[in-house]
């Protein structure tokens, strides 16, 4: 019973705003119930008017009257931001050869060091005395050689006996070179010219082959690892510059690419790049960098002078997209194909011509050829390069 007192009432209230509407506050121009249209026809002047959206509105008479841009010719940059890691430009773990013991330690932390310096020399007395034992075993097969020899030429002994005892004589010189590379092993020397890093064993003490003693770097220039997406590969060679920020500092460092991955990681599909870095000292003569750090790297694709329109003067279609060019008065449709995007412009490739005017207002109401006014031309503020981010 509720229900239908309020659907009774909903109807009630309809009906008296229809009639308030239609009889008793007829719109403007409209003719009283009953009325033919007749007098000077004002009535139905003014409804055409209504209908028509006025001289400048779309579908009317006149021209619409739209903001306009004049394509120009940008400083257009592409960037690609990545992180990286700082290298040594070479780097090795110093490990002993043999099991012994330290006998002398030269290593001073934190200091630079030439290539071939001693740096660790383990126990070889008993290397050294077997290394007299098979001198002197090498000198006795030497002279038996020697007097075989002579027998042989008188034919006192045959081809045999003398070929044991040459072969004896060898055997000795082997033994002896054997013994003499043992006794290089107890000496561990720089590879090459760095900064040699904190020790871990002092002197006296017993190293095996798995006993780290310290890291040598060489840190006068560095590696700088990182990589970019695939679809950029092409347009990074060796010889292209890169700049890096480090944590800690705002300086802007410069590198040059001189390695590229020739593959793309299957997992990442990223290309793996490398460049050097001059690792200048500071004032207090230490290095600016350390191997290890991290770095923002950011790699320039592109920095060219390029064609550029609002972002709102491009109209996204399915399979392209359309700019609305205004030509003698009139609006034509034009394809373009675009590139690059910043906050406020859309790079154009193709399509367009330096000079030309597109529409920015009132995309939506224009039609082909239909008339149009330029009311406004609006310009893109700031005048320097525009950098696209990656």
């Amino acid at each position: 019973m509720k229900r239908w007192i309020a659907i009774g009432l909903v109807v009630l209230v309809l009906g008296g705003i229809i009639v308030y509407n239609k009889i008793l506050h007829p719109a403007p121009g409209a003719g009283a119930p009953g009325a033919s249209g007749g007098g000077n026809g004002k009535g139905a002047s003014d409804a055409k008017g209504g209908a028509g959206g006025g001289k400048n509105g779309p579908g009317g008479g006149g021209p619409a009257s739209v903001n306009g841009f004049v394509v120009i010719s940008q400083q257009l940059r592409e960037d690609v931001v990545s992180s990286g890691s700082l290298l040594a430009s070479e780097q090795v773990d110093i490990y002993p050869e043999i099991s012994a013991r330290i006998t002398q330690l030269n290593i001073r932390e934190g200091q630079p060091v030439s290539k071939g310096d001693l740096l660790v020399k383990l126990f070889d007395t008993d290397l050294k005395a077997q290394l007299q034992k098979l001198q002197a075993q090498a000198d006795n097969a030497r002279r038996t050689e020697e007097r075989n020899k002579q027998l042989l030429e008188r034919g006192g002994i045959s081809q045999q006996e003398y070929d044991i005892v040459t072969t004896n004589l060898r055997s000795s010189l082997a033994d002896i070179d054997l013994v003499k590379a043992n006794l290089q092993r107890t000496e561990i020397r720089a590879p090459f010219s760095g900064v040699i890093g904190l020790r871990n064993v002092s002197s006296g003490a017993v190293v095996s082959t798995s006993t780290l003693i310290a890291r040598l770097q060489q840190i006068s220039s560095l590696k700088l690892d990182f990589s970019i997406p695939e679809k950029y590969g092409s347009a990074v060679h060796t010889g292209s510059l890169i700049s890096f920020v480090v944590d800690g500092s705002n300086k802007q460092s410069q590198g040059v690419v001189y390695a590229i991955e020739p593959g793309v990681d299957e997992q990442t599909r990223n290309l793996r790049i490398r460049a050097r870095v001059n690792n200048e000292t500071a004032g207090n003569g230490q290095p600016l960098f350390r191997p290890g750090t991290f770095a923002r790297v950011t790699l320039t694709i592109q920095n060219e002078q390029s064609l550029v329109v609002p972002t709102q003067a491009v109209i996204p279609q399915t399979r392209t997209n359309q700019v609305i060019l205004v030509k003698n008065g009139k609006a034509t449709f034009r394809d373009v194909k675009t590139g690059l995007r910043t906050a406020g412009t859309i790079q154009i490739l193709s399509g367009l011509q330096k000079g030309d005017t597109v529409a920015t207002t009132g995309l939506l109401f224009l039609k082909q050829d239909a008339p149009v006014k330029i009311g406004k031309v609006i310009t893109i503020p700031g005048t320097g390069p525009k950098v696209a981010q990656n």
